[in-house]
C-alpha cells in the first residue's frame, strides 16, 4: 500500500481470487495476452486453458511486413492456433473470434471454425480476408447452440438449401455478395428468434426481401456503391417485420428501402450522404423514405441528410409531401450544429408552420458562431417572427 497526492492506493493480488473470476477477467483479453499469463506463476499456468472466450487475430502479421509475409511469423501463428486448441477446455467455450488473412488453403480455416461448432460455441465471429465461401463449414448453417452470428468476408456466402438456428438472436454479414433474390430468405426463415439484424456494406445484385416477425432492431449501412455517384438504380430492399422497434439506415440510397408495415417503429437513425450531382433525386428518395416512417416516436436525421432535404426546402418541393407524423405528433425538436444558414432556416420555418402539437426547438449553435451576436441574433429574429401552427411552442438557443 502507498501515498500519492494525498490519495491512499491498494495494491490488488489477483492470485487470491478464485478461478472463477479470473477465468472472468482473462476472458477479456485477447487470446494471445490471456496465454502470456501462464509464465506468471505456477497457479495461473494452466488458467487461460479454462477461459470461455477465444479471439484469433493475426492483424499484427500484417504490420510487420508492407509488401508480403514473413513466413516465420505465419507458421508461428498457425501454430499457436493449433496449441491454443488443441489445449484449451472445449466445453466452456462461448465466444470464437476469428480474424484471419488466408494463407494457406481454405482447410485450414474450415477446421478451426469446425472445432468451435463442434464444441457448441455461443458466439461466432468471423473477419476472413478471402473470396473462397467454401472455409465456412456447412455445420455453421445448421446450428442449434449459436446466438450471435457475425460474418465478414468478400464473397458469395454458399448457403445449403435448408438453414437452421433455433436460438440466433442476433446475426451480422458484412461485405457479402447477395447474388439471389431468395437468399436472405432462405437465412431468415431458419432464424425464429432473430431480434437484431444488422447488414453492412454488402453487395445486392438482384432485389432482397427481409421477413421476420421476430425481428427487433434493423440496421443497413449500404455504402457499398460509393463512387456510382450517378447510378440510382439499386436493387429493391422489401422490408416485412411487424414487431420491428428500431431501424438504422446509413448510405446513399442507390437501393430503394420500401417498408411493408412500420407501425411498430419507435426509434429510427438516417444518415444519408448525398452528392451535388445527384443532390435532388436522393433527397426526394429520402422523403420517400421519411414518409414510410410515419409513426416513429423518435427520429434522429444527420446533418448530411438534413443538407439534402433543405435543399428541398429552398425549392418547396418537401413540403407537399411532408409525413403525417411531422404535422400530426411531432412535440420536440432538436437541431445541433446550427450555423444560421438561410437553408436552416429555411427548413425550421416550415416546421414551425406545419408542426401542429410542437412544444419544444432547441437548437444548439455551432462552435464556429457561438460568437457571432449578429448572425445569432437575425436567425433568432426570423424564427420569432413566424406564425406558428402551434401557440404552444417554446424555441429555445444554446
Amino acid at each position: 500500500m502507498s501515498e500519492h497526492r494525498g490519495h491512499k492506493q491498494h495494491d490488488i493480488d489477483f492470485s487470491n481470487l478464485p478461478d472463477c473470476i479470473l477465468d472472468q477477467i482473462l476472458s477479456f483479453l485477447p487470446t494471445k495476452d490471456a496465454v502470456k499469463t501462464s509464465i506468471l506463476s505456477t497457479r495461473w499456468k494452466n488458467l487461460w486453458v479454462s477461459v470461455p472466450n477465444i479471439d484469433f487475430d493475426d492483424a499484427l502479421l500484417c504490420a510487420r511486413e508492407v509488401d508480403g509475409w514473413r513466413r516465420p511469423h505465419v507458421t508461428s501463428f498457425v501454430n499457436f492456433v493449433e496449441r491454443v486448441l488443441r489445449l484449451c477446455n472445449p466445453s466452456k467455450m462461448e465466444k470464437f473470434r476469428l480474424s484471419c488473412r488466408v494463407f494457406r488453403d481454405a482447410f485450414q480455416i474450415h477446421s478451426w471454425i469446425s472445432h468451435a461448432i463442434m464444441h457448441n460455441v455461443q458466439e461466432l465471429d468471423l473477419f476472413l480476408f478471402s473470396k473462397d465461401p467454401s472455409m465456412i463449414p456447412r455445420s455453421v448453417f445448421h446450428n442449434t447452440s449459436l446466438v450471435s452470428l457475425k460474418i465478414r468476408m468478400d464473397c458469395a456466402i454458399q448457403l445449403p438449401s435448408h438453414v437452421s438456428f433455433p436460438c440466433l438472436k442476433a446475426l451480422q454479414l458484412s461485405c457479402v455478395q447477395f447474388l439471389h433474390d431468395d437468399f436472405t430468405e432462405t437465412f431468415l426463415s431458419g432464424c425464429p428468434v432473430l431480434e437484431k439484424l444488422v447488414l453492412f456494406n454488402n453487395s445486392f445484385k438482384s432485389n432482397i426481401t427481409i421477413s421476420s416477425s421476430s425481428l427487433k432492431s434493423l440496421t443497413i449501412r449500404d455504402l457499398s456503391r460509393f463512387g456510382e455517384i450517378d447510378d440510382l438504380s439499386g436493387c429493391k430492399i422489401k422490408i416485412g417485420a411487424e414487431n420491428l422497434i428500431y431501424f438504422e439506415y446509413i448510405g446513399y440510397l442507390s437501393n430503394q428501402i420500401m417498408f411493408s408495415d412500420t407501425s411498430s417503429i419507435d426509434i429510427s437513425f438516417i444518415n444519408i450522404p448525398t452528392h451535388n450531382e445527384r443532390l435532388q433525386k436522393v433527397a426526394n428518395r429520402a422523403i420517400y423514405l421519411l414518409k414510410q416512417l410515419r409513426y416513429v416516436v423518435s427520429l434522429r436525421l444527420s446533418n448530411l441528410t438534413l443538407q439534402g432535404l433543405m435543399y428541398l426546402g429552398e425549392n418547396n418541393l418537401i413540403w407537399s409531401s411532408i409525413p403525417i407524423c411531422m404535422s400530426n405528433c411531432l412535440k420536440t425538436v432538436s437541431m445541433k450544429n446550427f450555423h444560421g444558414y438561410n437553408s436552416e432556416i429555411c427548413l425550421l420555418k416550415h416546421v414551425l408552420k406545419t408542426a401542429r402539437v410542437l412544444e419544444r426547438m432547441d437548437i444548439r449553435w455551432s462552435e464556429t458562431y457561438l460568437r457571432d451576436l449578429k448572425r445569432k441574433t437575425k436567425a433568432r429574429k426570423e424564427l420569432e417572427k413566424i406564425v406558428r401552427s402551434s401557440p404552444a411552442c417554446v424555441i429555445k438557443f444554446s
